[in-house]
């Protein structure tokens, strides 16, 4: 038996077959850092634009924070998984024209109540919080002094107190910690999933590209005409560099520029925060869930978990969703304590007898991985403009790009990709001149 074969035995994460690029050509025009969405958005858009581009990433796959995996022998998301925002998303409207297999996010979903279905009235109370939440953060961000998003929240009512909680878990961070000017701007309407998974889209989208892999930047210099980039793979040199490292890892020092970035760069870089948003990957062949990849609220017991996705691609797994306060308890224990604590909450609500085929797979933390330190990028209170500060490019050389830095799509692969295509564009318009 072969080590992919003994891993799908197991139930372990086998990585899929990753697409080929080409050999980069030394010293290109641009040089883009980073193979995520916004790396390969804006190394598409540059190289249709009769430019050259070398990528270097530092892992040894591209896709950044969008990577599919094989369990059981079926692809399962363990980063980015939902298309969102689809009228406004690039890559929603790029599938529909490769014609990839997309497909609608059912709006309606579970909802239990210590284990048995809910009633209408439940439902329709949760609704009804939602509502006023959202109506009350609308309105709250109309006003000129930023705030905490947490603190415009009205009363309501007994489902209240969940409200909060998932949008805590959408958010990256409890509320009390998210800029409420900022919030919102993310569009959740016309959710799209892929069949296959949206790291493995991502990653056929980078077919071709030139690409180095296990190139991790260590130095930009930019004090005299055009960039020098050093990495693990040796010195580029370049007429533009696009910066697109998460800010978690921006903030570690892990690139040192030179001469040092303006002020206003550094503080910009600096204001944001960690958003987690982990998942463990469930197999449940007998769970209570019918119907493909709908949500379901679990409320009545002293456990209620922010989010849970179920029969993924009409599969028997699911994900368990970890919000920044519960992913933060696991930090100093061990690799398998996620696992149990998930196990622990569904059989608080359905009982162990349903659990018994129940088998947690893998746990995410993005938060702990040396080049990505967070799910997204969060705009605390009073930080909102720090989005804006950062797309501005340093030295007409220097531009960066990312989900951080998309206004209506922050946190997304769309958001990134976004603004990966708006940088590259920047870029065409200033060697034109």
């Amino acid at each position: 038996m072969n080590e992919a074969a003994a891993k799908r035995e197991v139930g372990e994460p086998v990585p899929l077959k990753t697409e080929t690029s080409i050999t980069p050509a030394g010293d290109p025009d641009v040089i883009v850092i980073g193979a995520g969405s916004a790396g390969i958005a804006a190394t598409r858009h540059l190289i249709a634009r009769g430019l050259t581009v070398t990528i270097l990433e530092a892992r040894d796959r591209i896709g950044g924070r969008a990577l599919t995996r094989s369990f059981k022998g079926h692809p399962v998301d363990l980063g980015a998984h939902w298309l969102h925002a689809g009228p406004i998303n690039p890559l929603v409207k790029l599938g529909f024209e490769r014609r990839e297999p997309l497909r609608r996010a059912p709006v309606d979903g579970h909802f239990f109540v210590r284990g048995q279905p809910g009633s209408r009235a439940d439902s329709a109370a949760l609704d009804r919080a939602f509502a006023m939440a959202d109506r009350a953060m609308n309105e709250g961000a109309k006003a000129r002094e930023d705030q905490p998003a947490a603190k415009v929240l009205p009363p309501m009512g007994p489902q209240g107190r969940r409200v909060a909680a998932i949008h805590g878990l959408v958010s990256g961070r409890p509320l009390d910690q998210v800029s409420l000017h900022d919030f919102p701007s993310m569009e959740y309407a016309d959710n799209l999933f892929i069949a296959g998974g949206l790291g493995a889209y991502v990653s056929r989208l980078a077919r071709g590209l030139p690409i180095r892999l296990g190139a991790a930047v260590r130095s930009i210099d930019w004090s005299a005409q055009g960039v020098r980039v050093e990495s693990t793979a040796g010195t580029l040199r370049g007429k533009a560099v696009i910066v697109t490292a998460p800010m978690a890892v921006l903030q570690q020092d892990t690139i040192r520029f030179t001469p040092a970035l303006p002020n206003a760069v550094q503080e910009a870089v600096h204001g944001f925060t960690q958003g987690v948003y982990e998942h463990v990957v469930l197999h449940w062949p007998n769970s209570l869930f019918r119907g493909a990849d709908r949500l379901a609220s679990l409320t009545g017991t002293r456990r209620e978990p922010p989010g849970l996705l179920t029969c993924i691609d009409g599969t028997p797994f699911h994900f368990f969703e970890l919000d920044q306060p519960s992913a933060a308890g696991f930090d100093r224990r061990d690799a398998h304590a996620p696992f149990r604590f998930a196990r622990a909450v569904l059989a608080e609500h359905f009982g162990h007898r349903a659990i018994r085929n129940l088998s947690a797979l893998h746990s995410t933390a993005w938060r702990n991985d040396p080049w990505s330190r967070a799910s997204w990028a969060v705009v605390p209170p009073g930080s909102y403009p720090i989005r804006d500060t950062l797309k501005a490019p340093v030295g007409e050389r220097i531009w960066f790009a990312g989900e951080a830095l998309s206004r209506a799509q922050w946190g997304t692969a769309g958001g990134a990709w976004e603004e990966g295509e708006r940088a590259a564009e920047e870029i065409v318009r200033q060697l034109a001149r």
